[in-house]
């Protein structure tokens, strides 16, 4: 069992998966995330959308280690209010590269903060005879 705090265990993972809902229909959307100063901050493409529902809005993010194998794995999921923002410098440094292209077209970021709550971590303990076998 992971001894981290869940917010510290997401810089092991680069992508998760956003939750909320736009005109009351919940969707899921990947994002790419980072940690800086106890926030987390997404990288989502424009051309989705989902920026428009999520400004201001209370979201649920996860990640998790599962398509790494081994013996330990673990799951993050954390709610808490999201905001588009303007990143400085430092911010998109720390994103790395962005994908050429997001379901075909140009890749547009769009970058949220959010203020983890409620933050919980679930983990799978395999024997180290046994380890998970259904990794990508």
């Amino acid at each position: 069992m992971p001894t981290e705090d869940p917010i510290s265990l997401l810089s092991g993972v680069s992508y998760g998966r956003l939750a909320t809902s736009m005109r009351a229909m919940p969707f899921v959307a990947p994002a790419r995330h980072i940690t800086l100063d106890g926030a987390v901050f997404l990288r989502i493409h424009r051309g989705f959308g989902y920026h428009r529902s999520i400004d201001r809005s209370v979201v649920a993010y996860g990640a998790d280690n599962f398509t790494e194998g081994g013996t330990a794995m673990w799951s993050v999921q954390f709610t808490g209010l999201a905001e588009i923002i303007e990143p400085d410098e430092r911010t998109v440094r720390a994103f790395g590269a962005e994908p050429h292209r997001a379901d075909g077209k140009p890749f547009e970021p769009v970058y949220l903060r959010i203020e983890p709550q409620f933050a919980t971590v679930h983990t799978l303990d395999y024997l180290s005879e046994q380890p998970n076998q259904h990794a990508a």
